[in-house]
C-alpha cells in the first residue's frame, strides 16, 4: 500500500475511475498539459488523449455548462474550477441546471457531475483564491457538497462522487494538498457520501469539523475528553452521527473556516437546536473566520481559526 499525499490520492481516483469507465472525462483550465495548477490531474491526458482530458478557455460558466450538458447526455464529467474564488460565474448553471435537471425533467435525466475545485486559506494567496463559501452550495436542492480531510478519504470520496447520478460539488482544501500524507490503497474502494466519520470517542464535548480545520482541531483538543467528528458529506450532513454523539457529550462546538454569518456551522446548530435540545448541556459555539473580506496574504493567520481559538471555544462550552 502507497503512502501518498492528497494530490496524488485525487489524481489516483481520476485515473482508476477513467480505466473502469470510458464515459469519465476531465475538463477545466489547464488541467491537461499542464496538469491543473495543483497538478492534481498531471499525466492524465498522457494515458487518456485530449479527447477525455480537456483544456478549456477561461470560462468558467463555459466550463460547467458544457459539463452540464455532456453528464445529460451519458457521460460522468469531472470538471475543474481553479480555485473556490472563480466559481462564482458558474453558479447560474450549478443552481438553475445542474441542480434543477432532475426535477424539471420528472426523472427523465440526472446530471451525474462532480465539480472539483481547491477551497480555503493556508497557502498565502490573494483573496479570490482563498474562498470557503461552500454553504452557498447547501442551500441548493439537488447538489451534494463533499469536503475531504485526508488522502484516504479524498479518493474514496472521489470515486463515490463521480458514480452518483448527481451533481457533486467536490472541495479540496489547497493547505491539506500536500501537508499530510497517509497510506491509500492502490485499486477500488469508496467512502460512502453523506456519512460522517468519529475520528476521536469522547464523553464531554463534541466537535464537529470538516476538510482542513480537522488537523487543528485534534490539535486542539490534545488531553480533553473531546469526540470529533469529520464530517466529510456537508449536503447531506450525517444528522444520525452528530445528534448520537450530541446526545452522549451534552456540549458542542462547531469548527469552520468560512465566515460565521451565514456559514454551514449556523445549520447544524439549528439542527441540533431543533432535534437534540434537550440533550445540550450549555450553548453551542461556533468557531470560524470573520466576517470580513479574505485578508492579503500576511493576516491570512490571523483570519483562519487557530489551535488556541478551538481550544478556547471548548474551554468555555465546558465551563457553562
Amino acid at each position: 500500500m502507497a503512502t501518498m499525499n492528497m494530490v496524488h490520492a485525487i489524481n489516483l481516483a481520476l485515473k482508476e475511475e477513467m480505466e473502469r469507465d470510458k464515459n469519465v472525462v476531465i475538463l477545466g483550465e489547464d488541467v491537461g498539459r499542464d496538469g491543473g495548477v495543483f497538478r492534481v490531474t498531471e499525466g492524465l491526458m498522457d494515458q487518456f488523449g485530449e479527447e477525455r482530458v480537456m483544456d478549456t478557455p477561461l470560462a468558467e460558466s463555459g466550463i460547467v455548462g458544457t459539463a452540464i450538458g455532456m453528464a445529460v447526455y451519458g457521460l460522468r464529467p469531472v470538471a475543474e474550477i481553479q480555485f473556490m474564488g472563480f466559481i462564482y460565474p458558474a453558479v447560474d448553471q450549478i443552481f438553475n441546471h445542474a441542480a434543477r435537471i432532475r426535477s424539471r425533467s420528472r426523472g427523465r435525466y440526472s446530471v451525474p457531475l462532480v465539480i472539483r475545485t481547491p477551497y480555503g486559506v493556508g497557502i498565502k494567496s490573494p483573496e479570490h483564491h482563498s474562498e470557503s463559501s461552500e454553504a452557498h452550495f447547501c442551500h441548493m436542492p439537488g447538489i451534494k457538497v463533499v469536503v475531504p480531510s485526508s488522502p484516504y478519504n479524498a479518493k474514496g470520496l472521489l470515486i463515490s462522487a463521480i458514480r452518483d447520478p448527481d451533481p457533486v460539488i467536490f472541495l479540496e482544501s489547497t493547505r491539506l494538498y500536500r501537508m499530510i500524507k497517509e497510506e491509500v490503497p492502490e485499486g477500488e474502494y469508496t467512502v460512502p457520501l453523506g456519512k460522517a466519520r468519529i475520528v476521536q470517542e469522547g464523553g464531554q464535548v463534541t466537535v464537529v469539523a470538516w476538510g482542513s480545520m480537522l488537523q487543528k482541531t485534534m490539535k486542539a483538543v490534545e488531553g480533553a475528553d473531546a469526540e470529533v467528528i469529520d464530517l466529510m458529506t456537508l449536503n447531506p450532513f450525517d444528522e444520525e452521527t452528530v445528534y448520537a454523539s450530541v446526545k452522549k457529550t451534552g456540549r458542542v462546538v462547531i469548527v469552520h473556516e468560512a465566515p460565521k454569518t451565514g456559514g454551514f456551522g449556523a445549520e447544524i446548530s439549528a439542527s441540533i437546536a431543533e432535534d437534540a435540545m434537550l440533550y445540550l448541556k450549555g450553548p453551542i459555539k461556533r468557531v470560524t473566520g470573520y466576517d470580513a473580506v479574505l485578508p492579503l496574504p500576511k493576516l491570512e493567520d490571523y483570519y483562519m481559526p487557530t489551535v488556541e481559538r478551538i481550544r478556547k471555544g471548548i474551554d468555555e462550552v465546558m465551563q457553562y
